[in-house]
């Protein structure tokens, strides 16, 4: 069954002659157009548009298409205004997209209070920049930086990487090691405990062994669990080292159920920033989630 969305896209290109100033109109990025305008000519069997440098111009078909939507479309559009004009305001529905763990640590205890709908995504940071970048995502939480040019980031936090243990973990052994004898001993003296991972990302522990030693390591850790607040629970434990982010685990540490092992030989920090189209119909409601993660955390971690 076609999608509604794709006519309205397809008029808006008809009328407008480019990608852009269609997607400036519909409020969603230009490659949500293109998917949107490939899904319909997949739909119907041929090419709708001729493309001549920026511009769109029309096939044939592409024309008869248009005289047979454009009015129907018309009355569709008009009885939505009037619709809506008639009765209460919609709730608004946005989509978010972070990793499990930052939703659990912040926005998950504010869900049941938020005034519109919310939609919330985990994936790969790289899979949620191109979601944001068509359209499907509205907002994102993330240490990494997309490149395209309807994105905007903001630097609103940080986290430090840290290597925490469980409190029977002999951390006097470790820095008698790391002080008395060196680096490299150090390094042996960790890679003979037991350590936690998770199967989707090893990308904490890749980094900050690579910033300390040289290198990524060359061994696998010997228990693999769902998620970051998984590998912090199973550490209360007693035994076993893993490297988190820091806000993930403060109020263990602070209440001595884990240890701080080590920082590092220098503070190992991510910027986290916030992810958004320039162009939005959802500020309002993108803007209320924006203060409640600058509220849970600009009071721990600093830019």
């Amino acid at each position: 069954m076609v999608n509604l969305e794709w006519y309205r896209t397809f008029k808006a290109i008809y009328k407008s002659g480019t990608l852009t100033e269609a997607a400036d109109t519909l409020f969603i990025s230009q490659p949500g157009v293109s998917l949107h305008l490939s899904s319909l000519e997949a739909y119907v069997g041929y090419k709708l548009f001729d493309r001549t440098g920026r511009r769109m111009i029309p096939t044939e078909r592409g024309k008869v298409l248009f005289n047979a939507i454009s009015e129907p479309l018309s009355k569709l559009e008009e009885v939505e205004k009037n619709f809506q004009k008639s009765t209460e305001k919609l709730t608004p529905t946005i989509s978010v997209g972070m990793c499990f763990e930052t939703f659990q640590t912040t926005l998950e205890q504010y869900v049941s209070s938020l005034p519109f709908n919310l939609i919330i995504s985990f994936g790969e940071y790289r899979e949620m920049l191109d979601q944001l970048d068509k359209g499907i995502l509205d907002l994102i939480i993330t240490p990494k930086k997309g490149v395209s040019p309807n994105i905007e980031h903001e630097a609103f936090s940080s986290e430090q990487l840290i290597l925490v243990g469980g409190k029977d973990v002999n951390i006097a052994e470790f820095e008698y090691v790391l002080n008395d004898k060196g680096i490299e001993h150090a390094e042996e003296w960790l890679k003979n405990e037991k350590w936690y991972g998770t199967a989707g990302d090893m990308e904490h522990l890749f980094q900050f062994w690579i910033l300390n030693f040289g290198h990524k390591p060359n061994f696998r850790p010997n228990y693999i669990v769902p998620n970051l607040n998984s590998i912090v629970r199973c550490l209360k434990g007693g035994s076993g080292l893993a490297v988190v982010p820091d806000f993930l685990c403060k109020k263990e540490i602070e209440d001595g159920e884990i240890q701080l092992i080590w920082e590092g030989q220098k503070p190992l920090k991510n910027t986290l920033y916030f992810g958004c189209r320039k162009k939005t119909n959802y500020q309002k409601e993108i803007d209320h989630i924006k203060g409640l993660f600058r509220q849970m955390m600009g009071k721990e971690i600093n830019v």
